[in-house]
């Protein structure tokens, strides 16, 4: 679980640009389930903007995936994706995803994130490999939506390629899983991009 990953699953989830960004893990769960489509789709944002400042201390530790935009680095993931964040003496920070596959297994990767803008840690970029200390790619993971009460995030990119809502609780209320959504449509992306992620088992 610990062990540097394969060559194949470090392929698998480079993309994961992000930390959330992200993550995988086991289990024999349904496939992800569509959202319902919403009642009006926001017009395309001319840029993706970041949030005004993330509290780093408050960002660090354990998230729940609880929706993204289907990508083949987590085409394995199934079920109980999860992302946890540590900070690093460098001011780097740790990126440990999980998640449960359709045979059981979990899965996990660690990569590294970096700050891009250590003033407000609004966008960071998140790598998975590592080829003697060199680490060729780097995925942008911007923070474009933000709960007060940091009970959400959601992540996205500049090309709208990627994107996730996370969530420090397994199962996000209706209201805030709405108010994620509209983050996110306020930078052009459509909800109808996006799949749940069943959540049950995840630490």
């Amino acid at each position: 679980m610990g062990t540097q990953p394969t060559p194949t699953r470090l392929a698998h989830l480079a993309g994961l640009t992000l930390l959330t960004a992200s993550l995988c893990g086991q289990g024999l769960a349904a496939e992800p389930r569509s959202l319902p489509v919403a009642s009006a789709s926001s017009a395309h944002a001319s840029a993706v903007i970041p949030v005004a400042a993330v509290e780093r201390e408050r960002f660090l530790g354990s998230w729940y995936e609880i929706a993204r935009i289907p990508a083949w680095f987590q085409s394995r993931c199934v079920k109980d994706t999860t992302a946890r964040y540590q900070l690093r003496n460098d001011g780097r920070i740790t990126v440990i995803n999980r998640c449960l596959t359709r045979r059981g297994d979990v899965d996990q990767a660690t990569g590294l994130a970096r700050v891009l803008d250590p003033a407000t840690t609004t966008r960071l970029q998140v790598s998975f490999v590592s080829l003697l200390g060199w680490r060729p790619f780097w995925g942008d993971y911007w923070i474009i939506g933000l709960d007060p009460d940091y009970r959400w995030l959601a992540v996205g990119d500049p090309k709208r390629q990627y994107g996730w809502i996370l969530s420090r609780s397994p199962i996000l209320e209706p209201a805030l899983l709405e108010a994620a959504f509209q983050s996110l449509e306020r930078n052009g992306y459509t909800r109808e991009r996006f799949v749940l992620t069943p959540q049950g088992s995840a630490p």
